[in-house]
């Protein structure tokens, strides 16, 4: 192997480790959003605690991979399709730290709890929006895995459903205010975390849409479904 061809696979290899730790940071943020949301759906008040505070690992790993970046692009200016890759690092790592402050909001959430049927039943009706967020988080994650951009689409549809859910569950929320102020309490608190709920979808789609950006070279941000296609 000559000097060229080692520099050239030693270079592969770096951005290759860069995108293999953005995926372990998805790995730690997928974790933590289902031990929130287990967390809030089952009252278990411990894992909630903990959950919230393993936020600062997300954290640390998003500064890690920040300079990372920074690195790699100083040592090496890559060009075309190097750099689409270390921009959509930098891009999906954002997303992904914001999607860990959400975690932890919920968790707070979940771990002042009263674990009264009451408040139970408020929070059981979340399950829904839940596993919707779940599932479009997941897939964003895999597609990223995968530089899967066809299925990538597929996911940023998804995330309409996740909004359709967002809405009809706060018109039901806001129905059982009218019904009984004593209510309100729990409403509010249960409205926050389906907002930080819905907002993981927000950020799972951009995931989506950089895996695009990615392979094609296309930035499908900020433009309808159909103009994407």
């Amino acid at each position: 192997m000559n000097t060229q061809d080692h520099i050239s696979q030693e270079y592969n290899e770096e951005l290759e480790a860069l995108r293999s730790k953005a995926l372990t940071m998805g790995g730690l943020v997928e974790e933590n959003f289902t031990g929130a949301t287990k967390s809030l759906l089952k009252g278990k008040t411990q894992l909630a605690q903990h959950i919230a505070k393993e936020d600062y690992k997300v954290n640390a790993l998003e500064v890690s991979l920040d300079e990372d970046c920074s690195s790699l692009i100083a040592r090496r200016q890559p060009a075309a399709i190097d750099l689409r890759n270390i921009f959509a690092v930098l891009k999906i790592v954002t997303d992904l730290e914001r999607i860990g402050d959400e975690s932890e909001k919920i968790a707070r959430f979940a771990a002042e709890l009263d674990n009264d049927a009451t408040s139970m039943k408020f929070y059981s009706s979340l399950k829904s929006l839940i596993i919707s967020a779940r599932e479009i988080l997941s897939s964003a994650l895999d597609c990223y895995a995968r530089l899967d951009a066809d299925k990538a689409m597929e996911v940023v549809q998804l995330d309409s459903g996740v909004d359709s859910e967002f809405m009809n569950l706060n018109r039901t929320l806001t129905t059982y205010l009218l019904e009984d102020i004593k209510n309100i309490e729990d409403t509010i608190k249960v409205m926050w975390c389906a907002r930080s709920i819905e907002r993981v979808g927000d950020h799972a789609k951009n995931i989506c849409e950089y895996v695009v950006y990615v392979v094609h070279g296309n930035d499908i941000r900020h433009i309808t479904d159909e103009e994407a296609e």
